[in-house]
């Protein structure tokens, strides 16, 4: 295993800004401390931006939003070309940073840059999505046509599970959409950002285009409040998606905040439990639970309850759980101590209310990092829909398995739940399957598929609490988020004069 003789002392580096196209040093006086997982000790200490500084970020993209929305859409593409192909050479780079701040194992965290990759495949080609409609002689001697053009300063502000696929979410479509772009990452993991600035400078972006703050609520509310920024973005808690949501409204901004999730995994008496239960070990412990679309409830219907909680056990006993580092690990530390915390607690929660702890993962050591930030992975089996590890959040290797008697039981418990996010059904029927993706209120619905997150081309988003707002994240509904639709009504002088005209005005 991947385990040194001894701990050598960490040098703690500094994380900065990216304003107008360079580092710069925080003048607040305020840092947060970056962690690194494994260890249990401070890395870094990233500056914490106040009102000036988000300000000063804001102006630069402010400054840099005429010259980049006037780029021609092509030419704003072969910067998102060029984007991709760094990207690709420094992905190996780019996991390796990911996981050393969030601890999750670096194969996971290449899995992560490929879906941010992605949308920049799909931002790539955005120019053909930016075309309008033209309608000629709609009236005697007029035509109209359509345009979409881009909004101004965007923002977006991201979580930590995702350091580099949720930022790439937004800005890539954002950017290639004509606007300019202020991330405030999450405090928790804030090198990918820089690096990813860096990036884009390399790509060509003009300066200003693409900034980065760090920081916490003062620096969120900063942006919020700020008159010159025209959309938010936010992916996060369910509280502070609905925070997020009521403010920048209420500020007069266009809004998507994806919140808090739930997901459910359906596994009927039909399915192959053999792939039932390795899909569902990958979705609950994948990433230690650390994802907005982990799975974290397996519903078992009927009588196949008992043979795949006694699976579940066996997987989530076997669990090879190291440094991110370690290529042979499948399940790396927690993010912050803070966070252990929260989850241990969930933990014993669940034993207070009642639910039979199969598997307990509390007080994992790993030799030669016994102040990581680990647990195991644990099962609940037993657990009832009134129980709190069933309604809340959890965001940790902690899978509940409720039973249920039949089909119709599975689908309204789900629909009953506050948050809908995503669903997976395991079956070989295909009428259920059909019928379950019709009945069942979620965002992103799969069959046989534990984690159906979509494609680029796609649009990622939840339903009820899970989201606020109308759009969903990236794809068509990410280019329709950035951009609004302006129609131009002409006419040109025929040399025929009729006077004013002072009805409402048809086309004849």
């Amino acid at each position: 295993m991947n385990k040194p003789l001894e701990q050598p002392a960490l040098q703690i580096k500094s994380i900065n800004h990216w304003i107008n196209g360079q580092e710069v040093a925080g003048s607040s006086g305020r840092h947060g401390e970056v962690y690194d997982p494994a260890l249990g000790r401070v890395s870094a200490h990233v500056a914490y931006a106040n009102g000036t500084e988000v300000a000063q970020a804001v102006a630069a993209a402010q400054a840099a939003f005429a010259g980049w929305a006037a780029t021609p859409p092509l030419r704003r593409a072969r910067v998102m070309f060029k984007f991709k192909e760094l990207i690709e050479e420094n992905l190996e780079a780019l996991a390796r940073l990911i996981s050393s701040e969030h601890g999750k194992v670096v194969s996971d965290a290449r899995g992560e840059v490929t879906r941010g990759l992605e949308v920049v495949e799909f931002a790539c080609g955005i120019p053909h999505l930016l075309k309008g409609e033209y309608s000629e002689q709609v009236g005697t001697g007029v035509d109209s046509f359509s345009v979409r053009q881009p909004l101004g300063v965007c923002a977006g502000i991201t979580p930590f599970n995702f350091p580099v696929m949720v930022p790439m979410w937004m800005f890539p479509v954002a950017l290639a959409c004509g606007n300019s772009f202020v991330l405030k990452p999450s405090e928790r993991d804030p090198s990918a950002s820089i690096f990813l600035a860096r990036l884009l400078k390399e790509a060509g972006l003009p300066d200003g285009v693409f900034n980065v703050v760090h920081g916490d609520k003062e620096a969120v509310d900063a942006l919020l409040h700020d008159a010159r920024v025209s959309a938010i973005s936010f992916v996060g808690s369910t509280p502070i998606a609905e925070y997020i949501y009521r403010t920048g409204t209420a500020s007069g901004k266009r809004v998507q905040a994806l919140g808090g999730a739930k997901n459910h995994l359906v596994v009927m008496p039909d399915a192959d439990l053999d792939q039932a239960v390795d899909a569902l070990t990958g979705a609950a412990y994948g990433s230690a639970g650390e994802r907005c679309m982990a799975i974290s409830v397996a519903v078992a219907v009927g009588p196949v309850a008992d043979a795949l909680v006694e699976r579940m056990a066996q997987r989530a006993r076997g669990l090879k759980i190291d440094t991110g580092s370690d290529e042979r690990a499948e399940m790396g530390p927690l993010v912050t101590r803070a966070h252990l915390d929260k989850v241990t607690g969930y933990v014993a929660k669940g034993v207070e209310e009642g639910a039979k702890l199969v598997v307990d993962g509390r007080g994992v050591r790993v030799p030669g990092y016994e102040e990581g930030f680990f647990i195991g992975g644990c099962l609940f089996d037993g657990v009832k829909p009134e129980m709190t590890i069933y309604r809340e959040e959890i965001f940790g290797p902690v899978l509940s398995v409720v039973r249920v008697p039949d089909f119709d039981s599975a689908v309204n418990l789900i629909n009953t739940h506050e948050y809908a996010n995503g669903v997976s059904l395991f079956t070989r029927d295909g009428d259920a399957a059909r019928e379950f993706t019709m009945r069942v209120q979620v965002g992103m619905v799969g069959v046989n598929v534990p984690i159906p997150v979509p494609m680029a081309f796609h649009s990622f988003g939840g339903w009820k609490r899970s989201l606020f707002g109308d759009h969903h994240i990236h794809g068509s509904e990410g280019v329709r988020f950035y951009t609004r639709m302006k129609t131009v009504t002409t006419r040109w002088p025929t040399g025929i004069r009729k006077g004013a005209e002072f009805v409402m005005p048809t086309m004849k």
